[in-house]
């Protein structure tokens, strides 16, 4: 018999400990400022006022009053009772209207930085455009340049190859001019020896005839 109330005194521990894990989350409802108190009743000592939007974890509910833990930011926990109908699982209006501003105020921000971010790389863009339309000219104009550079190669290399044909062609021209004159030297010295054993021989025969003219006389 001594066991049972050891035994209910353990279940009640588990109980209160699975209560604390399984502890619903709560808050006090809109445009409110309750008391928080140190025990279920108006006769227990007021702890604090707890404003709308409170956060609580309940430990315990009544129909009257809930036994619930105050959830301080600095993580110092305080436990008390508040009135049951100014709780809610229903996050307030005011305090949902207050994180909705400033998740507005971070998406407004957000924004900004995105705008900015926008304008930088439209400016980035509007310059690789210039840049771009730059190298484009460049490279359009160095392709005629190498245009003209190569017709200009190939009038070179095809004057090129006219003057060396020409060059040729006066060489040719100046030895056969040579072979004509070296001809033209021989014919006139062969006309001239021709000449000259032709009046020779024009001599000899008059000189012969003359001296048989002057036998003739004396005889």
């Amino acid at each position: 018999m001594k066991r049972y109330p050891l035994i209910i005194s353990m279940a009640l521990g588990v109980c209160l400990i699975f209560q604390t894990s399984w502890a619903e989350k709560v808050y006090i409802t809109d445009s409110f400022r309750i008391s928080f108190r140190a025990g279920p009743g108006i006769e227990n000592k007021i702890l604090k006022f707890l404003p709308s939007g409170t956060h609580l974890e309940v430990m315990e509910t009544g129909e009257s009053w809930s036994h619930v833990r105050l959830l301080e930011p600095e993580g110092s926990d305080v436990s008390g009772w508040v009135l049951t109908r100014y709780l809610s699982t229903r996050r307030p209006w005011e305090a949902q209207t207050k994180a909705f501003m400033g998740e507005n105020a971070k998406l407004i921000e957000r924004v900004g930085i995105l705008e900015k971010e926008n304008k930088d790389i439209s400016l980035r863009d509007q310059k690789l455009s210039q840049d771009l339309e730059k190298f484009r000219s460049a490279f359009h104009k160095l392709q005629y340049e190498h245009g003209l550079l190569k017709k200009e190669a190939t009038d070179y290399l095809k004057i090129k190859a006219a003057h060396e044909n020409m060059k040729k062609r006066v060489e040719s021209l100046a030895h056969e001019n040579d072979l004509l004159k070296s001809a033209q030297i021989n014919k006139w010295f062969a006309t001239g020896a021709l000449v000259l054993l032709c009046g020779l021989m024009i001599g000899l025969v008059v000189g012969r005839q003359q001296r048989k003219r002057r036998s003739s006389l004396y005889v």
